[in-house]
């Protein structure tokens, strides 16, 4: 089997690039495949518009910034040549010279290979249909929106363009799954923390535990750790589960939900196995940050107490009333449907903030080719109080052997205000 992962990462490396060279449609395949990896299409898509026409909105903490067209058009990236191209995508720098916003990953892009450049370039360029539509201006107040201290940031704290190179004797399977996830994959640019600065605090496993070790909110969602820890990271994670969740978004440990569902639907469901066992490999090669992390260790007595009816403890009856029917009085949830609470390293974030918001405003587990059913979980914003909230939430991070902390009220009453519209 590890030989025939090996075989599969070689053809599409050397081998792939080899065929596409002397076959352009074979180039443009393959271009269309690293989009995939690199899920253009999500940002570079608003709401109901044409994909790569751009104007999504993101919102960064000095403002709003609209995702750009990049599409073959004139009004997109139609007058752009290769080196154009490769300036904005590797070097973060737009075809008239002005810096790019970094909510542009070209600091985790500037390790992709010349190869897989050219795929890109030769994909959009001649894979992807032109619409006609005009940038929109950012809506950033000034003079935070003037491009041009931009160019001092990128000169600080972008790396300089360089290909990935794996280590002397590196396992092949986990240099593959380095080169995505630190490169195309861009994973650091939402979990990783950032600085004061707005710079990822780590661009690579090399650079510190900091890397992929989870981020601050943005957007009433918290990007989870994807390091070696227990309590809120891939600690109990295996392998062949990971790979299963970034497959089809749910396994029997967790499911997708928040901007991870974009990521699922648009990029992870079109990978192959040999890729995404790559990611999940080196992804279980990242250690701990704390090394003192110990596994979640099932505690019954909750369970036991609701199975006699016991709902004393604070939140354990809007827990009966309003979530064990789909999530179950043990916290265990149903397999690859509604997902297990106990051990969930979500659930026990140090930061409350993701299962605040999916309690207020619920959530959807998508559809994807391997697993054609979605789920959905209801808001419940509209009849829970915030000390409801405070008390359900609270209820289950503390749990089952959970190790999560206390929840305010007025966190959730702060959270539905940034978040959650009002009903009519």
């Amino acid at each position: 089997m590890k030989a025939l992962v090996i075989a599969t990462l070689a053809l599409l490396g050397n081998g792939a690039v080899s065929a596409a060279e002397a076959d352009p449609s074979a180039l443009i395949k393959q271009g269309e495949y690293l989009a995939r990896v690199g899920d253009c299409v999500a940002c570079h898509t608003a709401k109901g518009g044409q994909p790569f026409a751009g104007g999504l909105p993101m919102q960064t903490p000095i403002g709003t910034i609209y995702s750009t067209n990049i599409t073959p058009d004139k009004s997109g990236i139609g007058a752009y040549s290769f080196e154009d191209f490769d300036q904005a995508v590797r070097h973060g720098v737009a075809k008239n010279g002005s810096t790019l916003y970094p909510a542009m990953p070209y600091p985790s892009y500037a390790r992709v290979s010349d190869s897989d450049m050219q795929a890109l370039y030769a994909y959009f360029m001649k894979g992807v249909a032109p619409v006609a539509q005009d940038n929109k201006a950012v809506d950033i107040p000034w003079p935070l929106s003037m491009r041009w201290p931009l160019a001092g940031w990128r000169w600080v704290f972008a790396p300089k363009v360089a290909e990935y190179q794996a280590g002397s004797g590196a396992d092949p399977v986990v240099s593959r799954g380095a080169y995505l996830v630190e490169g195309l994959g861009h994973c650091g640019a939402c979990h990783t923390p950032r600085a004061l600065t707005m710079q990822e605090k780590a661009l690579g496993a090399n650079d510190g535990s900091a890397f992929l070790a989870g981020s601050a909110p943005l957007e009433g969602w918290i990007a989870k750790s994807l390091r070696g820890d227990h309590k809120d990271g891939l600690g109990g994670w295996s392998e062949a589960q990971l790979v299963q969740f970034l497959k089809t978004g749910r396994s029997d440990r967790s499911a997708v939900f928040g901007g991870m569902s974009d990521v699922v639907v648009h990029s992870m469901q079109y990978m192959n196995d040999g890729d995404l066992t790559a990611i999940a490999r080196y992804l279980k090669s990242l250690p701990p940050v704390d090394p003192q992390d110990a596994p979640h260790a099932y505690e019954p007595q909750v369970a036991q107490a609701l199975w006699k009816g016991d709902d004393s403890k604070p939140g354990a009856s809007v827990y009966i009333d309003n979530c064990a029917a789909c999530h179950r009085t043990d916290g265990h949830g149903y397999t690859r449907v509604f997902p297990a609470l106990a051990g969930n390293p979500v659930v026990q974030s140090a930061d409350p903030t993701s299962l605040i918001h999916l309690v207020l405003e619920g959530g959807s587990l998508p559809a994807t080719h391997t697993a054609p059913s979605a789920f959905t979980m209801p808001a419940f914003a509209w009849r829970l109080s915030d000390q409801e909230v405070a008390d359900v939430v609270g209820f289950i991070r503390g749990s089952w052997g959970n190790r999560g902390g206390a929840v305010k009220a007025s966190d959730v009453a702060a959270l539905r205000k940034e978040e959650i519209p009002a009903k009519p």
